[in-house]
């Protein structure tokens, strides 16, 4: 299974190419709805890496394709900046999921 990377810079997506991920750059909601579409599809790609602009841009289209599709799994990673998240987001995550703090 391969790897697909949907970027909002090409910074991400060249570092990613010596990787050996291939991937596209989008900047619109369109585009991002568009190629997220067609890369769903496709039955090689395994896992979708997405920066984390676009989670935090367009929650409602990313969790709609969370929800609608099985695979590939979807991830939102950090871009050339760095998190957007804080640094306790983890402990965070897990004190709402389970309802206990820690």
């Amino acid at each position: 299974m391969k790897m697909y990377l949907i970027s909002d810079n090409i910074d991400t997506l060249t570092g990613m190419r010596l990787a050996g991920i291939e991937g596209s750059v989008v900047h619109k909601r369109e585009e991002l709805k568009e190629i997220l579409e067609h890369v769903m599809n496709q039955k090689e790609i395994g896992i979708v890496l997405l920066t984390e602009k676009f989670g935090r841009d367009y929650p409602d289209l990313i969790n709609q394709i969370k929800l609608t599709y099985k695979l590939p799994l979807v991830i939102e990673i950090p871009d050339r900046h760095g998190t957007g998240r804080k640094p306790d987001f983890i402990t965070s995550y897990v004190n709402e999921a389970i309802g206990l703090k820690l």
